[in-house]
């Protein structure tokens, strides 16, 4: 079962005396965190006050962070979204619905998904079995991503099975 939240960042530090949590973003920009209105850390709800950014970092004021001494009780902590918050566009998936999911070649299981790595040019999965895979996620490889059934169907190349038996 997918969980209802999904991990955004960090929380990295404070900043300020007012409450303010600095946060290393897990977004390729972390400009769109500062689109939600509410975080979840530890499963508590925080609505935000104020958000901005600084350089690389996003930093949040939360409801009910009021003081350096409430903010230092976060530094650690991992912030996360509501999944309900999120619409993703047609044939979009989050990489955390990717993470573990089988991947078959034909009727072969290659492995499972073990990281989304997220070069500038296209995003390639790291598939883990008995070897492991460097998948480019462009359609020229992925045949079909159905993570709602649970799989991942792929075409691979000469060249990309050398040394697989």
């Amino acid at each position: 079962m997918k969980s209802p939240f999904l991990p955004t960042g960090q929380i990295v530090n404070t900043h300020g005396l007012k409450g303010l949590v600095k946060v290393m973003p897990w977004a390729d920009d972390p400009a769109d965190l500062l689109d939600f209105d509410r975080f979840f850390i530890d499963g508590t709800e925080y609505a935000v006050e104020h958000s901005s950014l600084q350089k690389s970092m996003v930093l949040l004021k939360l409801e009910g962070i009021d003081t350096l001494e409430d903010a230092v009780k976060l530094r650690g902590k991992e912030i996360s979204i509501a999944r309900a918050d999120v619409e993703l566009e047609e044939g979009v998936v989050f990489i955390a619905d990717l993470i573990g999911l089988p991947v078959y070649c034909g009727e072969r299981e290659l492995g499972k998904i073990t990281e989304v790595l997220t070069p500038p040019a296209n995003d390639v999965y790291v598939v883990k079995g008995q070897r492991e895979y460097l998948i480019p996620a462009v359609k020229e490889f992925i045949e079909e991503l159905n993570p709602e059934a649970g799989y991942v169907r792929v075409r691979l190349i000469e060249g990309m099975e050398a040394d697989a038996d």
